[in-house]
């Protein structure tokens, strides 16, 4: 099995063990992020490495690695991955004190550092011609979703509730507005404007969902809206899609029991979707 990143050292995943005062064992105390490599390219490495950089300021923890060792460490797993297309999977906590306290260690300790790879699967055949269902749940989340902290129970419940109907994904309602998905962002094409959520606390500011968001101003000629999406009018959408690192643009055809438009995969998505495809395939560190 491909070694990780642990601490400094290059592992056997078995080996990377971490104390059981660890912060992220115990509280969730840290934050982590996911960066993809297509036919062995990163794709969007600054952007996702600023976002966890950001993360890391947010919660008071000082980034363990510069930008070059990042890279360094990012382009070593991607090189000895098996896969064409990889996920990176990079996760900092507030690392191990000597006993359990809420509160920050004082002075103090050393971050724990993890880095590992795995294959990218893509999209299946029938979810491309067909779309996938997702269903609404009520978001349970904490006020500051916008920092992408491994503290993810809600989320993971969520996405479970979507396996359990038959579902793909879960897209989170909070007072009346559809915001995200249990691991992705959302878009919905309403009276012929695209729609997704403006960035702030309530949802994570995905680094694809912020690509698509500049290629579709750059065309010009799909009116995009950063604007809340009131639930209610989720259900009059012709067209919704998800959007994330190793999905791309998923496009949903059904919500709860309800066809989203004709209950078929869209114009504007089939669009989307192949500019997407031809931009991931500009090499980009």
């Amino acid at each position: 099995m491909q070694a990780v990143y642990f601490n400094g050292r290059w592992v056997a995943p078995e080996q990377a063990r971490i104390s059981a005062f660890d912060r992220g064992f115990l509280f969730g105390d840290g934050v982590y992020e996911v960066i993809p490599a297509f036919k062995r390219r990163l794709f969007g490495a600054e952007a996702h490495l600023n976002r966890l950089t950001r993360s890391l300021e947010q919660i008071d923890i000082q980034d363990p690695l510069t930008r070059v060792q990042w890279l360094d460490v990012i382009n070593r797993l991607v090189s000895d991955c098996p896969s064409v297309d990889v996920s990176i999977y990079i996760q900092v906590t507030r690392g191990a004190p000597a006993k359990r306290d809420h509160a920050y260690p004082d002075p103090p300790v050393p971050p724990t550092v993890l880095a590992s790879a795995s294959a990218i699967s893509p999209l299946s055949a029938k979810i491309r011609t067909h779309g996938a269902k997702a269903i609404t749940v009520p978001d349970l989340r904490w006020g500051r979703c916008d920092i992408k902290s491994v503290n993810l129970l809600p989320n993971i419940m969520a996405r479970q509730q979507a396996v359990a109907a038959g579902a793909v994904e879960a897209i989170m309602v909070r007072e009346g507005i559809a915001l995200e998905g249990a691991a992705s962002n959302l878009f919905a094409v309403i009276d012929d404007d695209l729609l997704t959520a403006p960035l702030g606390p309530h949802i994570l500011g995905g680094v694809t969902r912020n690509r698509l968001a500049d290629m579709v101003k750059d065309q010009g000629h799909i009116p995009l809206l950063e604007s809340p999406i009131p639930f209610d009018r989720l259900f009059d959408a012709t067209e919704v899609f998800m959007t994330s690192s190793t999905r791309d643009l998923l496009p949903i055809t059904r919500i709860n029991e309800h066809p989203v438009g004709t209950g078929r995969i869209g114009p504007v998505w089939t669009e989307l979707s192949q500019a997407f495809t031809k931009l991931k395939q500009q090499r980009e560190t």
